[in-house]
C-alpha cells in the first residue's frame, strides 16, 4: 500500500462542492475517495475519464431551453420517449 504524503489544495464554488458532496455521502464515498478514483482512472485510460466537449449551436440551445422550462414535456413511459426520439430523428 502506498504512503498519501501529497495534498491538493482547490478553490470551488460552494454550492457546487455542496451539491456533489450531498452525492458523494449518498454513495458512501469522501471527496478524498472520490479524487484519488478519478485520478486512477485518468491514469488507465490516460486522460480525462470522462468526455470533455464544447457544445454544438444546437446543443446549447437545448441546454438553454432546458434551463429555461422551454419544451418540457412528461413521457408516460420509456416506450413512449424513444417513440418521441425515433421521430425526431427521421
Amino acid at each position: 500500500m502506498s504512503t498519501k504524503t501529497d495534498f491538493i489544495r482547490v478553490r470551488i464554488n460552494p454550492e457546487l462542492k455542496i451539491a456533489v458532496q450531498d452525492i458523494l455521502d449518498k454513495l458512501g464515498i469522501t471527496t478524498t475517495e472520490f479524487i484519488t478514483l478519478t485520478y486512477h482512472q485518468a491514469l488507465l485510460q490516460q486522460g480525462i475519464p470522462f468526455q470533455v466537449r464544447i457544445p454544438n449551436a444546437k446543443t446549447k440551445k437545448a441546454i438553454d431551453d432546458m434551463e429555461k422550462g422551454v419544451g418540457l414535456s412528461v413521457y408516460k413511459n420509456v416506450d413512449e420517449f424513444m417513440e418521441a426520439m425515433e421521430d425526431e430523428t427521421t
